[in-house]
């Protein structure tokens, strides 16, 4: 998704904020934090091909925050569950400006996927899983 926000916006700075998916817990790992300073004076915009739980966004914000307070903040996905919209809403409700999702479902499974979704971001990124 970076790429599509760099050919769009070519000035942008980039940050990275790397998080995985405990498997046994379902809670969200940062690994990684990379971002550009001052980040308060950046407009932001948070791009997860998957939103699921919400749970995830949750910790990059909270990793944003580490680096200062975001101005505006905006979310870009692929596919979202209703329960993650919800729970960003519920949970930032100030502080995410804009969620753009180009789909919405209706369901998480057990292993908190989103149903039907598209299959684990980051299984079908790396050919872990098919």
């Amino acid at each position: 998704m970076v790429s599509g926000i760099t050919a769009l916006v070519p000035t942008a700075k980039i940050g990275h904020i790397g998080l995985y998916r405990d498997e046994t817990t379902h809670e969200p790992q940062e690994y990684y934090c990379k971002l550009p300073d001052p980040i308060s004076e950046r407009l932001i915009v948070v791009t997860d091909p998957m939103l699921a739980t919400g749970s995830s966004m949750e910790l990059a914000y909270e990793a944003l925050r580490t680096k200062g307070h975001p101005a505006h903040i905006h979310v870009a996905s692929i596919i979202a569950s209703k329960q993650a919209i919800e729970y960003l809403q519920r949970k930032m409700p100030d502080d995410i400006t804009t969620i753009w999702v180009a789909a919405v479902d209706d369901e998480l499974d057990d292993h908190s996927y989103i149903v039907p979704g598209l299959g684990d971001a980051g299984d079908l990124s790396y050919g872990e899983k098919e």
